[in-house]
C-alpha cells in the first residue's frame, strides 16, 4: 500500500506536481479513483500538507469534498480511502443514467434551449480525435454532456452533477487513455447530437442509454487492470 508522499511522487500516473489549493483535491481524487491509494489507506492532514506544502486548511476541505463524493470516511475520528469498487461503479452510473436521461428529454422538450455548447464541444471532441488527445478528448467529452444540463435550464438537477463530474473526469481519463481508436465514441456523441437537433427525444434517449452502457462497460473493465492488474 503507498503512503501518500510516496503516491504524490508517481507524476508519471498523476501528472506534473501542483500545489495550489484546488488542486489537492484533484490529485487525491485521482490517486484514489486510479487505486494508487488504496482503500483503506489512512489520511493524516499533517501527511498530506507536508507532501504538498500547503497549510492545513486546504487539505482538510480537499477531504471534506471527497467524503461528500464517498471516495473517503471518517471512522473513529480517522480519516480514510474508501476507493471506488464495482459497486460503486455501478452505483455512479445508475445515477448518471437517472440524471442524464431525464435531463436530456427535459432540455429536448423546452422551447428556448441552447445546444449550442454541446456542438462547440464535439468539435473540440474531432480535433482531440484526429490528434489522438484522450485528455483534451475527455475534458470536451464532459462539456458535451454538461450542456444537456444548461440547455435543461433545471438548477437541482445541475448541481448534483457538477458535485460528480470531477469524479467522471477521472474515470474518463482512464477508459480514454486505453482506447486507441476515440472514432466510435466520436461517432455516439455526433450521432446523438444530430437527434436532439431533430428534437427526436426517443432517438436521442436509446442513442444515449447504449453509449452510457459501453461507457459503464468499458470503466469496469480498465478499472480492474489498473486497480487489480495481473501479477
Amino acid at each position: 500500500m503507498m503512503s501518500i508522499r510516496q503516491a504524490l511522487a508517481t507524476e508519471d500516473s498523476v501528472g506534473a506536481p501542483r500545489v495550489l489549493g484546488e488542486q489537492v483535491v484533484e490529485r487525491l481524487r485521482r490517486l484514489i479513483i486510479t487505486g494508487e491509494l488504496a482503500a483503506g489507506a489512512h489520511l493524516v492532514e499533517t501527511d498530506i500538507s507536508g507532501a504538498f506544502g500547503v497549510s492545513r486548511g486546504p487539505v482538510r476541505e480537499a477531504l471534506r469534498r471527497l467524503v461528500n463524493e464517498g471516495l473517503v470516511g471518517s471512522r473513529r475520528g480517522r480519516m480514510y480511502v474508501i476507493g471506488l469498487s464495482r459497486d460503486d461503479i455501478d452505483e455512479l452510473y445508475h445515477l448518471r443514467r437517472l440524471l442524464e436521461l431525464d435531463v436530456l428529454q427535459l432540455a429536448i422538450a423546452r422551447p428556448q434551449a441552447d445546444f449550442s455548447a454541446a456542438h462547440d464541444a464535439l468539435e473540440v471532441m474531432a480535433r482531440a480525435r484526429d490528434a489522438r488527445d484522450p485528455v483534451a478528448y475527455a475534458a470536451a467529452d464532459l462539456d458535451f454532456h454538461t450542456a444537456f444540463y444548461q440547455a435543461a435550464a433545471h438548477r437541482r438537477l445541475t448541481d448534483i452533477w457538477l458535485m460528480y463530474r470531477p469524479t467522471f473526469a477521472d474515470i474518463l481519463a482512464i477508459t480514454n487513455s486505453e482506447d486507441r481508436d476515440l472514432g466510435p465514441s466520436y461517432h455516439d456523441h455526433s450521432q446523438l447530437l444530430e437527434a436532439i437537433d431533430s428534437h427526436d427525444s426517443i432517438r436521442a434517449v436509446s442513442i444515449l442509454n447504449a453509449h452510457l452502457d459501453g461507457s459503464h462497460r468499458r470503466l469496469i473493465a480498465a478499472h480492474g487492470r489498473h486497480v487489480h492488474p495481473p501479477q
